[in-house]
């Protein structure tokens, strides 16, 4: 099995820069998408579904903004969108496929970095999303959790931290969190379980001021998140940078799983 997570930053960019011509040549099973910037009218038939693909989709409520979804060749059980929670759902930041034994989540947490306002939102998502962390990891099925998590949770796991110890991203509070998550609620970090010590050819996110693509100044903060038993079953990891379609680079994770 082949999971693709991918923050497109606007699909209607990403395809226009190739997003759609590399998607094939990936055979993946699924590929979660995150930040599609676009409402449902603004989608084309290409990018509702693309050859052998159905995708599923949760819109924000503001144009342009945010926004998840999944390609996936097999039909769910059910597709759930969102959490429950009016505020945060509005903002179209999660969708749940779910099949017999597995369940595969797209999820995009909030930004912190434009404001206080944006940081306690943050922090309202992260303690919202921790108690339904805690149910998805025993509901008895395997659970994947892809996205940008907007946290980088180890100093390896960005380029400049000791210059990012205040900064949103990678504030004691929000890798303590992420901590909890692992070490609380038994949940994986798959990539980090593959490679336990890669540092650069992990990161996934660059900004876009100086030349930090260029000099490779990135954060891992896109992760594929797992129960233990599929995050056991994972076999070899990838992030692709031959091509840019957005500020984050696509991370594909094979699993040696039956679903």
């Amino acid at each position: 099995m082949r999971i693709i997570t991918a923050n497109l930053n606007g699909i209607r960019s990403a395809v226009s820069k190739g997003f759609l011509d590399w998607l094939p040549e990936q055979n993946a099973d699924f590929v979660c998408l995150q930040e599609l910037k676009a409402q449902a009218a603004n989608m084309t038939e290409a990018m509702l579904a693309p050859p052998g693909y159905q995708g599923y989709f949760h819109y924000a409520e503001k144009k342009g903004y945010s926004g998840v979804g999944i390609y996936a060749r097999r039909l769910p059980n059910q597709v759930i969108e969102g959490l429950g929670v009016p505020e945060i759902d509005a903002e179209g930041r999660y969708l749940e496929l779910v099949y017999d034994k597995l369940a595969v989540i797209s999820v995009y947490l909030p930004s912190g970095s434009s404001g206080d306002h944006r940081q306690a939102a943050k922090f309202e998502f992260m303690e919202r999303f921790f108690g339904h962390l805690a149910q998805l990891a025993c509901c008895g099925r395997e659970v994947v959790i892809c996205g940008d998590w907007n946290i980088a949770h180890r100093e390896i796991d960005l380029k400049n931290w000791k210059g990012n110890l205040k900064n949103s991203g990678f504030l004691p509070e929000e890798r303590e969190w992420l901590t909890r998550v692992f070490e609380e609620q038994g949940w994986v970090d798959v990539y980090r379980r593959l490679y336990p010590e890669a540092t650069g050819d992990g990161y996934t996110w660059w900004s876009n001021r100086g030349q930090a693509w260029a000099k490779n100044v990135g954060w891992r903060i896109d992760y594929q998140i797992a129960t233990p038993g599929l995050a056991a079953a994972a076999r070899e990891a990838s992030i692709y940078k031959a091509q840019r379609f957005s500020d984050h680079a696509p991370l594909t994770i094979d699993y040696d799983y039956e679903f």
